[in-house]
C-alpha cells in the first residue's frame, strides 16, 4: 500500500510542478487547504479522500479501480 501511496505522492507534486503551480495555487484551485497538497505530497497517510480527489481533478489525474469482479450500477440499485 506504501508504494502506491508514495506513487501519488510524486505524481501530484511532478504534475504540479509541471502545470507551474505552488501548492497554495493548487489548493486555491482545489478548495482544500494548503496543509492538504502538503500532505499528499508526503505522503501522510491524514489526507481525506474527498480532499485527494479535489487535487487529483484540478491536476486532471485520474485513478483507474482495477477488480477482477465485475460492478454495474444497475445491479445495486434499489427503488
Amino acid at each position: 500500500m506504501s508504494d502506491f501511496i508514495t506513487a501519488i505522492a510524486k505524481t501530484v507534486q511532478f504534475d504540479r510542478k509541471q502545470a507551474g503551480l505552488s501548492q497554495k495555487q493548487l489548493a486555491d484551485y482545489a478548495g482544500v487547504g494548503k496543509t492538504v497538497v502538503f500532505d499528499i505530497e508526503h505522503a501522510k497517510s491524514t489526507v481525506r479522500l474527498q480532499s485527494l480527489l479535489k487535487v487529483l481533478h484540478v491536476l486532471n489525474i485520474k485513478l483507474l479501480i482495477k477488480t477482477p469482479l465485475s460492478y454495474t450500477e444497475t445491479e445495486h440499485e434499489t427503488g
